[in-house]
């Protein structure tokens, strides 16, 4: 059995240093702004600022989940934990927008009881802490938006606070209606707003982390494709027993049995190997490659087995 990963991509450390440093930034405002709106939001009884801290509550548990994933992910492989800690961070967002839909769904459980029971709101107070709540996180979100393109557990951070500037401009908004014209059934419906778009975040997020975490094949590739690419190249007669996964952002791994026509020397195989290994990466963004050599074995020539 041969084994090539000549083409993985790793970040720097630098680069790790500074998404750890920028978490941590976060983590520290976000304790900040929970504690003004925990007190605000029961001072002036406003539930979508209650709401808002409860969400800012929740990023403060994701964003130190994200900073741990952070820290583990720069750890060696060892001889009991062969892939490292590569998974930390997919876990890590697994975690978080899991979190998301659950905070979610308690909100617009409390918004509907809001309803059924109104009260008189202090706007001056969700006026003054929501607008608190939008520049730290704006901040917070532009510390985080580059990393959170490429990488799952960022993403999510980023998601968490991304939402949750969004809900403190849902609360301003809602604030100054309160003030100026007494609205006070906005500050439930602006509640169970927030909430749904949590949820609409949340489950892209659920749905990508879990695809990973249950070893399912990249939605970007497609096996047939691999196998038939793999295939033409002489003397290869059949390609079987395929498993294709994602184990982090900047691997996916593939592995297969190749039946050849003839009974090939392993310097030759090397060389076929080198080829499938460009044609792959270059084609499908697999850098990872594990291939079982065969010759006139009898066995299941299937393109998938379950094994």
């Amino acid at each position: 059995m041969s084994h090539s990963h000549s083409h993985n991509h790793s970040h720097s450390h630098n680069h790790r240093d500074l998404k750890g440093r920028n978490l941590f930034i976060t983590i520290f405002l976000n304790i900040v702004i929970t504690l003004a709106q925990v007190v605000g939001g029961i001072i002036s009884g406003s539930l979508s600022l209650l709401s808002d801290a409860l969400h800012n509550f929740s990023d403060v548990i994701s964003l130190i989940i994200s900073y741990v994933a952070n820290l583990l992910s720069k750890k060696q492989a060892s001889v009991h934990k062969t892939f490292g800690y590569k998974r930390a961070e997919i876990i890590a967002a697994f975690i978080n927008s899991s979190t998301l839909i659950i905070v979610a769904i308690i909100l617009v459980k409390e918004a509907i009881e809001r309803f059924a029971n109104p009260v008189d709101i202090k706007s001056d107070l969700v006026i003054w802490l929501s607008l608190l709540g939008i520049l730290a996180n704006g901040f917070s979100v532009l510390l985080l938006k580059k990393d959170a393109k490429a990488n799952m557990n960022m993403k999510s951070a980023y998601l968490h606070l991304f939402t949750d500037m969004m809900a403190s401009v849902a609360v301003l908004i809602g604030g100054l209606l309160m003030k100026f014209y007494t609205i006070y059934w906005v500050d439930p419906i602006l509640t169970i707003i927030i909430a749904l778009y949590l949820i609409y975040m949340g489950y892209d997020l659920l749905k990508n982390s879990t695809r990973v975490l249950m070893l399912f094949t990249p939605n970007t590739i497609e096996v047939q494709q691999i196998v038939a690419t793999i295939t033409k190249m002489p003397p290869v007669k059949n390609v079987h027993h395929v498993h294709i996964w994602q184990l982090n952002e900047n691997e996916v791994h593939l592995e297969a049995h190749i039946d050849f026509e003839e009974d090939i020397k392993l310097s030759e195989f090397d060389h076929i190997l080198e080829t499938i290994e460009e044609e792959v990466f270059h084609k499908f963004g697999i850098n990872h490659l594990n291939i079982q050599p065969e010759f006139g074995k009898c066995d299941i020539k299937k393109v998938i087995v379950q094994d």
